[in-house]
């Protein structure tokens, strides 16, 4: 059964579809850290563990994540293109987009998923001349990377008029994307993330050489994560009596700048660099932190939810749809109220109790990875059936 737009428990063995997916071409530029690539890595584990044949075809490189996928059986192709950063580039990316095209008449795919801007843009064109029968491309973050770049706006256009869907991560990028491409309501449905069952596992906390309330923050060190304001609250709860220890993972060209920040802030920000081993500094947290200025649908939000911790984030993109009554938001780029919410959690660990287990239920019930699969297979499987019924 579908409740808005999320596929609850079944008998064992019901099938809701006919088996009509047989091969799935999942499209994307890199497969390096970031939550869209985890996404990927899940969704193509998923497909394949429904008998799906599916493999991953990568634009301009590889990256940490093309291991979990040969671990699971899961083939990664390497197209070869070459980023457009010079002109040089043009001749031995139209020969790498010819053999794409090649490739995928010969390959027969029934699906061309596409994710972010760069890979839809070139799977639009490649996979009509391809004559493969269903293109969708997803949206994963708002579209303000195209504001003042009338170019990437036409080009978003002109890939979207060629997609039979597009496929949002949360309501707000989804009405972004008809904002500012002109994407009617039929063209675009929402998908939520998922998060792989060891999320929710309980684990042992992390050992934190501190006295202080530890607050964690997992995120790209890049300047729309809105670290900055984040340092900046954590100097007011100093000064306030409540010093905190911060612990930031993720790695970013803010990274020396953040350090010199917090250096003449005189806090305990602690950089922990790019880390595999989230669960446990989850476990270890007192209060999750996440003070992006913009977003899509935030895998770490997700997780901390999963992970049952109390969340004090920016009401901005897909967050206020996980935490609404689950977790605590503040405006963006407002260090004194991202201080006095920390500092409402940390006081009351009633409400820190509630707002966690809150956000553990909830995203149990609806951030599955298994929901988020069998939501792409049955919208495959409809476009399919639309497909070879006209």
């Amino acid at each position: 059964m579908v409740e808005n737009g999320i596929i609850k428990d079944r008998e064992p063995g019901y099938q809701p579809w006919p088996p009509l997916v047989r091969k799935v071409v999942l499209m994307i530029g890199q497969l390096g850290v970031g939550g869209t690539e985890k996404q990927v890595v899940l969704l193509a584990r998923g497909l394949r563990d429904r008998g799906i044949d599916t493999s991953v075809w990568v634009l301009y490189g590889g990256g940490r994540n093309e291991d979990a996928l040969r671990l699971a059986g899961v083939p990664v192709v390497h197209v070869g293109l070459r980023r457009f950063r010079r002109a040089g580039s043009a001749l031995p990316n139209a020969a790498g987009l010819g053999g794409l095209v090649v490739r995928l008449r010969r390959e027969r795919p029934d699906i061309v998923h596409a994710f972010l801007f760069h890979a839809y843009v070139i799977a639009a064109p490649v996979a009509r001349m391809a004559r493969v029968p269903v293109l969708v491309a997803g949206r994963r973050s708002l579209g303000n990377f195209k504001e003042g770049h009338p170019i990437a706006l036409a080009l978003g256009r002109l890939a979207t008029s060629a997609t039979d869907l597009l496929i949002a991560n949360a309501a707000a990028v989804a009405e972004d994307a008809k904002r500012r491409e002109r994407v009617r309501d039929g063209k675009i449905e929402i998908v939520y993330n998922g998060l792989h069952e060891q999320a929710f596992a309980q684990v042992s906390p992390a050992v934190v050489g501190t006295r202080n309330p530890v607050v964690l923050c997992v995120a790209n060190l890049r300047l729309y994560k809105g670290h900055r304001y984040l340092l900046e609250a954590m100097s007011r709860l100093q000064r306030k009596g409540r010093p905190c220890t911060l612990l930031l993972v993720g790695e970013g060209e803010q990274l020396q700048a953040l350090e010199s920040q917090a250096a003449s802030l005189g806090i305990d920000a602690r950089f922990l660099g790019e880390r595999e081993d989230v669960a446990p500094l989850l476990a270890r947290a007192d209060v999750v932190a996440h003070p992006s200025l913009e977003e899509g649908m935030s895998n770490a939000v997700m997780e901390a939810m999963a992970a049952g911790r109390a969340v004090v984030a920016t009401s901005v993109g897909g967050t206020p749809e996980l935490l609404c009554g689950r977790g605590l938001l503040v405006p963006p780029a407002d260090p004194t109220a991202l201080a006095d919410a920390i500092e409402q959690v940390l006081a009351d660990r009633v409400l820190a109790g509630r707002l966690g287990e809150s956000a553990r239920s909830w995203s149990h019930a609806h951030l599955s990875a298994g929901a988020m699969v069998d939501r792409h297979v049955q919208i495959y499987s409809q476009l399919l059936e639309r497909r070879c019924a006209g």
